[in-house]
């Protein structure tokens, strides 16, 4: 499949390795073009026979089969409105978690709702969100793994098919993908991973953890 990825953070490199992995086609988006042509070329040595990735431009969004909207919020709430009609007929995946950064304490959303459920009212009609990717740690996506298991991706939407397709991205890229609901589960989705990210100096974990859910 085609996944295009506006972003070039950690999180746009964490998830692009992934789906290279899994041999699709990456497409990078980022306000600096020259920062993606740079991820695009150190990717590229990564790539798996049949996958392939370069730089675009805003006209890469439009025939991809995922678009992940690998940027923070609330700037992505933004984008997705800039671009409108562009994404209708690709899901659209939030990764995004509305966390206060400078105090790792609080969401920043309004109780009984989400970043994502706010991306999806911006959406285009035919662009169903999907929220995955929230709850892994961009250098845990790197390898894919955390203790030898292969990470979880935990998936909320309301779209049966787009969720679907972001389970088989994961799937391909050696992940494990879970549906865990509708897209309002995202709520929950964001403050387990507040709770997961506050975590991380009190146990000493480095940014380095994954939540697994094991049977």
């Amino acid at each position: 499949m085609i996944v295009t990825l506006i972003g070039t953070g950690a999180m746009a490199r964490g998830i692009a390795t992934r789906a290279l992995a899994g041999g699709h086609t990456v497409r990078l988006i980022g306000t600096d073009h020259r920062k993606a042509e740079d991820l695009a070329d150190q990717l590229r040595a990564h790539a798996t026979s049949g996958a392939a990735v370069h730089a675009s431009d805003a006209i890469g969004v439009e025939d991809a089969d995922v678009v992940v909207l690998a940027l923070p919020y609330p700037a992505v709430v933004d984008v997705v409105a800039d671009y409108g009609t562009a994404l209708a007929g690709s899901v659209l995946v939030d990764v995004s978690n509305p966390v206060d950064l400078a105090t790792l304490d609080t969401l920043t959303v309004p109780p009984g709702t989400s970043a994502a459920e706010r991306i999806a009212a911006e959406a285009a009609p035919g662009a169903p969100v999907v929220k995955a990717f929230n709850t892994t740690f961009a250098s845990t996506l790197l390898t894919g793994q955390v203790a030898g298991q292969a990470l979880d991706v935990l998936i909320a939407g309301d779209a049966a098919d787009a969720k679907m397709t972001v389970a088989e991205l994961a799937a391909s890229g050696g992940l494990r993908p879970l549906d865990v609901g509708p897209l309002r589960r995202a709520r929950e989705l964001e403050a387990f991973q507040l709770l997961h990210m506050a975590a991380q100096d009190r146990l000493g974990l480095n940014w380095s953890s994954a939540i697994k859910i094991l049977s």
